[in-house]
């Protein structure tokens, strides 16, 4: 079939688009034109640079290239709810996003326009298809697994995208791009968020969102104050380091209240929650699970634990058999069976023991 590969330059993107080739599939890459490092739409997501490596690697297969503008929508569906996540006290997740209404949003809705009948990635994930219905579950590699900011793909979405590496380490896809020569096959990792580049997000946000940054007070539980910060969005649920606070006993931050840019400060047993609401809630079936006994994932890269799933008034909460630290309003609950995905929200709140 004829598949639209979205290659971003790097030798992850670039091995799919490959596999793809390998396999007989007709493949057109596509990068896309999202946000520049000087802080506006521009080339490339994480710099103009981006689309060149793109073509170059795109050349070396021997497949045509395409730029599509999306920095209007990237803006509106990634940029902005990333400022106003933190104006409100929260800690957003942008990938999740850029995934929900750019990658599998706004680029699938393109690709039969592009006369393509599949979206591949390169993400660290996969998809399995058993009598007409789509699971999404974790990549191969444990330790690059991607599943936790794809939960939100659903039946319809599933069935028309490709993860070619999803069963390939990466050590492994470093091997294949060196065999066919790729440029991209030693191109280091990028751990930073796309937009912001090699620079701290606090220094983003000064730039575009100057008013998540208001300096305010540290408190503890009690309202006792114990020093003054810069800026309630330079900080997290769960945070110990960079408190500038010291009381001879270590502090981690429990709550931020945007409104009044306060930031309190507790013993690690104050972070402990019973649970969490969810908003935004997906299924990747269509619809909840049968039981509701689940595993969840709170962060990116902390370890799923046992729970359970129930409905709440305004939704869905997850409750954990044991109560888990660091909660934080705005990212992702990822809720897993094994290593399948089942859905997920983003995190309103905790819920206290």
């Amino acid at each position: 079939m004829r598949v639209l590969a979205a290659m971003s330059g790097g030798v992850d993107s670039s091995v799919a688009a490959a596999l793809l080739l390998e396999a007989g599939h007709d493949v057109v890459g596509v990068t896309l034109e999202q946000w520049s490092e000087h802080g506006g739409p521009g080339p490339g997501c994480c710099g103009a640079a981006d689309g060149e490596r793109a073509r170059a690697v795109a050349g070396e297969l021997g497949i045509p290239h395409r730029v599509i503008d999306l920095s209007g929508e990237f803006y509106e569906a990634v940029i902005e709810p990333f400022g106003l996540e933190y104006l409100a006290g929260r800690t957003p997740n942008p990938c999740i996003e850029c995934n929900r209404r750019i990658r599998f949003g706004a680029l699938l809705e393109r690709i039969a326009d592009l006369g393509c009948e599949a979206l591949a990635t390169g993400h660290h994930a996969r998809v399995q298809t058993d009598d007409g219905k789509h699971r999404l579950r974790r990549g191969r590699d444990g330790g690059k697994d991607q599943s936790y900011v794809l939960y939100m793909l659903g039946q319809e979405q599933l069935g028309r995208v490709v993860l070619p590496i999803g069963e390939m380490t990466k050590k492994e896809v470093r091997a294949r791009a060196r065999s066919l020569g790729l440029s991209s096959a030693e191109r280091p990792e990028s751990q930073d968020i796309c937009f912001v580049g090699c620079g701290d997000y606090r220094r983003f946000l000064s730039a575009h969102f100057p008013e998540a940054l208001q300096p305010g007070p540290v408190v503890d539980g009690g309202g006792t104050v114990l020093g003054t910060h810069n800026g309630a969005a330079g900080f997290t649920v769960g945070q110990r380091r960079g408190l500038g606070v010291a009381v001879g006993e270590p502090l981690f931050v429990t709550q931020i209240d945007a409104a009044s840019s306060t930031v309190v400060v507790g013993r690690r047993s104050n972070l402990l929650a019973a649970g969490c609401r969810l908003e935004k809630a997906a299924f990747v079936a269509g619809e909840p699970p049968d039981g509701l006994r689940v595993d969840v994932q709170v962060r990116y890269r902390s370890p799923a634990v046992p729970a359970r799933l129930d409905r709440d008034p305004d939704g869905w909460r997850v409750l954990f058999d044991e109560g888990q630290s660091a909660v934080a309003p705005g990212q992702a609950a990822v809720l897993y069976r094994g290593d399948e995905v089942i859905g997920g929200g983003t995190i309103a709140g905790a819920v206290g023991l």
